[in-house]
């Protein structure tokens, strides 16, 4: 049976006290809002977002660490050692050679190179162990076992909590008539600190958690009433795809956190390229998660002041070109033509001429001549393209069609690939 928590170990004292430390840091800094006009008409509210992106090491990770690891100096450790392949490894990493300890990051064999470089660029000495996160993460927990060695976790620690509390100290000066608040939930130790700042200044803001559908854990761990863990989260919001909370962070949840919604990739997408498109922020998946629901409908906030959080601005470049091509597949600029040509010299030029007057252009072509009931003579192009939009395709296929040439078929770039792919 689970056992009874203890009572809550994050008060707003505690944040004070972490705001107070975080001051003596010569990088960290308080993050700027700013407001967005065009999504506040979208909404029909007063819309700040808090750009945490813009923070060191590009996340709100350095606040919780520093705020730690502050309070480790004071004992006997000299070193400190954290599991992680993202945000936390960069933030534990940065305030530990501030603070003149050394750090040790575990990471799981297949991190991503980039990480492992800004991770070790900020101090740390990077050591890749485990298939999994798990595996990394046992292997940094047994470090701990030396005297002389602190683990920090990325949530489950209330000093951790409470220098991610800062943000919420933050925005109540900055946004004093903010009314909802949403905010990306991974581990809980984001929403765990900013909802206790900003409940203790006013009870009636609401704070609206927001996690990916296919990584949830809160939903289910706020119906079961304790934490539970999903084994399996996979989701393009890497760094909220931790697997559970902790009790420290579902207490918070539990007694500060007004509702907990879930969005699905698709969604974050679009919010992590409408934030690219209208406010010219490139932020990663984690942190779109928190417009998502504004923009799908899901938080209804009409007529109130909301301020989404942007958590974090480190997005994979292979996630970011996967968001864009899918993106433009859904909006018709990547289009793949099928066109019915008589074999024979001249015709791809013709064509291809046909399709430069509207601004499309060729990314590849192939020669088909080998379809199955295709008559002597004939071969089909499969033309990819890129093109402005819908009104320039349709004139480039009109005109191709006026030429004398068949097109068999139009479909989205992305559904051509494999058998019809270059």
């Amino acid at each position: 049976m689970h056992q009874p928590r203890s009572p809550m170990t994050v008060s707003i004292e505690d944040i004070e006290r972490a705001r107070e430390r975080l001051d003596r840091s010569t990088d960290i800094r308080q993050t700027p809002v700013e407001e967005s006009s065009t999504l506040g008409r979208v909404v029909d509210a007063d819309v700040w977002f808090k750009f945490e992106h813009l923070q060191k090491t590009g996340s709100f990770k350095p606040r919780g660490a520093f705020n730690k690891i502050s309070q480790v100096v004071q004992g006997d450790a000299t070193r400190v050692v954290a599991a992680s392949a993202g945000n936390h490894a960069q933030g534990v990493a940065f305030a530990a050679t501030e603070l003149g300890l050394e750090s040790l990051i575990v990471m799981p064999e297949n991190a991503p190179q980039a990480k492992v470089d800004a991770t070790e660029g900020y101090g740390a000495t990077v050591e890749l162990t485990g298939k999994t996160f798990a595996e990394a993460m046992d292997a940094a927990k047994s470090y701990a076992d030396d005297p002389d060695t602190e683990f920090v976790h990325a949530y489950d620690d209330p000093a951790v909590v409470a220098g991610q509390g800062t943000i919420g100290l933050e925005l109540i000066e900055q946004v004093p008539d903010v009314s909802v608040l949403t905010v990306p939930i991974g581990g809980g130790g984001l929403i765990g600190g900013i909802a206790t700042a900003v409940k203790s200044y006013d009870e009636s803001i609401r704070v609206v958690g927001v996690q990916a559908e296919s990584a949830a854990t809160v939903p289910q761990s706020l119906n079961t009433g304790h934490p539970v863990e999903n084994k399996t989260p996979d989701t393009i919001a890497d760094g909220i795809a931790t697997g559970g909370i902790s009790d420290i962070t579902f207490e918070i949840i539990q007694n500060h956190v007004d509702d907990v919604v879930t969005v699905t990739d698709t969604e974050i997408a679009q919010a992590t390229l409408w934030l690219l498109e209208r406010t010219k922020q490139m932020v990663e998946g984690a942190a779109a998660t928190s417009l998502a629901p504004l923009l799908s409908g899901a938080i209804d906030c009409q007529g109130e002041t909301v301020v989404p959080l942007l958590c974090g601005g480190n997005i994979d470049i292979a996630t970011l070109q996967d968001m864009l091509t899918r993106a433009l597949v859904d909006r018709r600029q990547f289009v793949t033509l099928y066109v019915r040509i008589d074999d024979h010299p001249g015709v791809l030029g013709e064509i291809a001429d046909i399709i430069g007057r509207h601004d499309t252009n060729i990314r590849s072509v192939r020669h088909d001549r080998s379809e199955e009931g295709l008559p002597v003579g004939k071969a089909d192009l499969v033309i990819r393209t890129t093109t402005p939009g819908e009104v320039a395709m349709g004139q480039a296929i009109s005109d191709i069609k006026e030429a004398g040439y068949t097109i068999k078929r139009v479909v989205p770039t992305s559904k051509a690939v494999g058998t019809h792919d270059t």
